[in-house]
């Protein structure tokens, strides 16, 4: 299902929060292990060492270090990619659930 073009302003009306931590995606039955760069309410940005195409499916699950705080554990979906050096890519993922 195409998306329709978000505006730079759109974009900004979510607060983003740039976290830089180990991330494991969960795609097809392969577990990979990412970076998550910054998140929001609505979405994240994650540099994976492998490719995936606009529209996959990933379980993303981010560990907690403190016995208080719960990881996070969102069903995702590709929406936009930047191929980065060495095979690597920036994905821009939207949160379809939290778990």
């Amino acid at each position: 299902m195409p998306q329709t073009p978000t505006s730079h302003s759109e974009k900004r009306d979510y607060i983003r929060m740039r976290i830089d931590t180990e991330a494991s995606l969960l795609h097809e039955g392969q577990v990979i292990a990412a970076m998550c760069l910054d998140l929001s309410s609505s979405g994240m940005q994650v540099q994976a060492p492998q490719r995936f195409q606009v529209g996959d499916h990933l379980e993303v699950r981010i560990e907690s270090d403190h016995p208080a705080l719960k990881g996070l554990h969102a069903s995702t979906e590709v929406v936009w990619i930047a191929d980065q050096p060495g095979g690597a890519q920036k994905l821009g993922l939207r949160i379809l659930a939290m778990h």
